[in-house]
């Protein structure tokens, strides 16, 4: 896909990951819808991009809220036209073992809400929002690219049974849609982050931060826009479907 003047809606994009790829897409020619549920955020996002020449407007949605998702696909349509390219990343975590438990007694249990809130945000927000983006891609006869940002978590992870569940799930999700979506001329594709530095990371006790990088064969940390060139990579190559990138320093070697 040649990006110049297609229309790239990424949710979670007033911030960290999703705006480094607003940035990147927004350099090579892409207008960009940005959809996230802090209306501030995404109005000091639109502003950056828009003072480096970048066509991007906001739009506030709730992706876990089907009819705010289906207004905000609307509001795309009308004001910018049918979305050539989604970018599934908002997301959130609540880390907790399944059980904590000591000398035989259970202390703490990972809580429903804990797991029903991860799993609406970053599955079944890209469920509502993948389905409606295809629904735009299809109906305005052309081609577009689903992306769903995964994590190395997919394959696992202590204290992320919520997390993990959901990004294993739209790895499957971006194979499934991948073989169903061929035949109106989408592709799809996921990209697995590994630790990458971002506002949560920078939060982090240095020592906690250069334990976490000498476990990285390349020993540090990868950066945002490392994330957003996997994203670019999936959107302009025309043979790349139904795949996962894992852009993790080789931490999955």
């Amino acid at each position: 896909m040649e990006l110049t003047n297609k229309i790239i809606a990424v949710t979670g994009g007033a911030r960290g990951l999703g705006f480094a790829m607003a940035q990147r897409l927004g350099k090579a020619g892409a207008r960009l819808a940005l959809l996230d549920l802090d209306a501030d955020n995404l109005d000091s996002a639109v502003g950056k991009l828009s003072s480096s020449g970048i066509d991007a407007r906001p739009f506030v949605v709730n992706v876990t809220d089907e009819a705010s998702v289906t207004q905000a696909f609307a509001d795309i349509r009308d004001q910018m036209g049918a979305v050539s390219g989604l970018v599934n990343n908002a997301g959130i975590t609540k880390d907790a073992l399944l059980i904590k438990a000591k000398d035989g007694e259970v202390q703490k249990r990972m809580t429903l809400d804990a797991w029903k809130s991860v799993i609406d945000v970053n599955l079944t927000g890209a469920f509502i929002c993948g389905r409606e983006a295809a629904t735009q891609m299809i109906e305005a006869d052309q081609e577009g690219v689903i992306i769903n940002i995964s994590s190395i978590s997919c394959a696992g992870n202590m204290g992320q049974s919520n997390y993990s569940a959901a990004k294993a799930a739209l790895n499957a999700l971006t194979v499934t849609w991948a073989k169903e979506l061929a035949r109106y001329g989408i592709r799809t594709g996921s990209v697995a982050p590994g630790f990458i530095n971002t506002e949560m990371t920078a939060a982090m006790r240095p020592e906690i931060l250069e334990n976490i990088a000498s476990g990285v064969p390349l020993k540090r940390l990868g950066e945002a826009d490392n994330i957003a060139q996997s994203v670019e990579f999936i959107l302009t190559n025309d043979y790349f479907s139904g795949r996962v990138i894992e852009c993790d320093g080789g931490l999955r070697l």
